[in-house]
């Protein structure tokens, strides 16, 4: 799950690319499910170049990472 959730970010983050591209019905749909979290990383931000989607994505593989060790203590594999 967390892996959509890393592609859905990605994605979001390349449509800044093309001009319009949040205004399309991926852009908004993507907008929806990614913007709530990529708002708390709205401060890493240097000039007028924002990396929220970047340390979203950070986050993200730390959280991926915890589970896994936290399943592994339990004898979980994943």
């Amino acid at each position: 799950m967390i892996g959509i959730y890393t592609w859905a970010i990605v994605i979001y983050a390349l449509l800044s690319w093309f001009p319009g591209a949040y205004d399309s019905a991926l852009g908004r749909f993507l907008g929806r499910i990614v913007e709530p979290f990529q708002r708390w990383f709205n401060f890493a931000r240097i000039g007028m170049v924002g990396f929220a989607p970047v340390v979203a994505l950070i986050v993200l593989f730390l959280i991926q990472d915890g589970i896994r060790m936290i399943a592994r203590i339990f004898g979980i594999y994943l």
